[in-house]
């Protein structure tokens, strides 16, 4: 059972600076439950209790003042003064109970029907209490300070169970979150980001770099003698495809056995001349090509022209969209071996996780300097949190009372503590009593 007044504050708007008004979404009011009807029908059986003592002191009184007019004795006065501040007592607090949820006996008394009338200034006392005694950093602080949330994190984390409990939730999360995740979006951010860092960073000084280590280890050897291999083999596939090359740059006027006699000769040459390089590691070709890289690695470091020529070739390189294809497809392999790792619970992501989870439960215990550390952070966060957002916090508690229902909150809280409030008429009665039998007695004690 639930309701939202209309036009209550809780769907009211806010003026903007430009004097617009922006509604604000309706607030929930309170549900009325079952649980609360039991409660109601609890309150209504204290209710017939309070006014059923109510009416007994009634009685007595009024037999009490038959009795002492009849002359029956003085205890007659006694149980009348008694009664009658009972009675008193009584009458009082059910007009104090009652007035804090509707109007007593339907009259328009002043300061009656508190909780209907006032709900939504008692929401914004509420906020403001709230955010005084318990949003205050000093508060927070200080609350953190003697939890030692450090020292209880890591004794927590410490534990192989918790350990493998924290890293599944992070590895749902973490599928979660890469499911949700559009792949065009993140792709999109992922190419940007990589041409970008690629554009802004020179990239000749670092291969010259990198170069001149690799020819000074001899590491590009094996890549000289794999291309070698290769050119050897595809010039024994080609021998006739190289001739007729050779032939057809012949001038015209030369005879064609001549063309092909050179043609077969420049043939057998280039091939003896590959074959040497691949069969001789000291062959002179290959430590021309030593030399030429050294000197090209010089050449990437401090050549201006040549670092201009690589940097006019990276540009061109990333424009093209092939490469932009291939960076944006690196997003799709990332996001497949994360979320293969997350899932399997063997693999090394999730094993890794685990261990870091454990040693970190470790150190916090021992480590006071890092438990130190890691509760200032949380202190300083916490602080942060409600120093910057306090009035939100407390507005959410105001504005949300703000949007109940005044009958409806009336009733939940009536039914939620009613029945405390009957026994305080039942008190008041007894009490009452007690205090017109002292009062009564001190006064006839005086006067004898």
């Amino acid at each position: 059972m639930s309701e939202t007044r209309s036009g209550s504050p809780g769907t009211a708007g806010d003026a903007t600076p430009g004097g617009e008004t922006r509604r604000r979404p309706p607030l929930v009011a309170f549900s009325y439950t079952a649980a609360d009807a039991e409660r109601h029908r609890g309150v209504r059986r204290m209710k017939t209790l309070a006014t059923g003592l109510l009416v007994l002191v009634a009685v007595i009184y009024a037999l009490a003042t038959w009795a002492e007019h009849a002359g029956w004795g003085a205890w007659a006065g006694y149980v009348a003064a008694a009664a009658e501040a009972g009675m008193v007592g009584a009458l009082a607090d059910w007009f104090a109970v009652t007035a804090l949820f509707r109007r007593p006996l339907g009259l328009p008394i002043p300061h009656t029907a508190i909780i209907p009338t006032k709900k939504d200034q008692l929401g914004a006392t509420l906020g403001s209490f709230v955010g005084e005694n318990f949003l205050s950093p000093d508060v927070v602080r200080g609350r953190l300070a003697a939890l030692g949330i450090a020292g209880r994190l890591g004794a927590w984390l410490s534990e192989p169970d918790h350990a493998d409990r924290v890293t599944r939730e992070l590895a749902t999360a973490l599928r979660g979150a890469l499911t949700v995740l559009r792949d065009s979006d993140i792709q999109a951010v992922v190419g940007e980001a990589i041409t970008r860092r690629a554009e802004a960073a020179e990239i000749a000084p670092g291969i010259g770099k990198t170069l001149e280590k690799v020819v000074a280890d001899g590491a590009h050897h094996r890549a000289v003698d794999l291309i070698c291999a290769r050119a050897h083999d595809w010039l024994v596939f080609h021998a006739d495809s190289v001739m007729d090359a050779v032939q057809g740059g012949a001038p015209g006027w030369t005879p064609r056995f001549v063309d092909r006699r050179v043609g077969e000769r420049v043939y057998k040459e280039l091939l003896r001349f590959v074959t040497e390089m691949r069969d001789m590691p000291a062959h002179p070709a290959r430590d021309a090509i030593d030399r030429f890289l050294t000197d090209f690695a010089a050449d990437l470091q401090g050549d201006t022209e040549t670092r201009a020529r690589v940097e006019r070739l990276k540009a061109d390189l990333l424009a093209r969209p092939e490469v932009q294809d291939i960076i944006a497809s690196a997003w799709a392999s990332v996001r497949g071996m994360i979320i293969a790792a997350a899932e399997d619970d063997r693999s090394q992501l999730r094993l890794r996780a685990r261990a870091s989870l454990i040693s970190l439960g470790g150190r916090l215990v021992t480590d006071g300097r890092l438990q130190a550390k890691v509760e200032g952070w949380a202190e300083d966060a916490a602080a942060y949190v409600v120093t910057t957002y306090r009035d939100e916090i407390t507005s959410l508690i105001s504005d949300t009372v703000a949007g109940w229902d005044a009958t409806q909150t009336s009733k939940k809280i009536e039914a939620n503590i009613g029945r405390d409030l009957q026994f305080i008429r039942i008190n008041g009665t007894v009490v009452g009593a007690l205090a017109g039998l002292l009062i009564y007695t001190i006064s006839r004690g005086v006067g004898a």
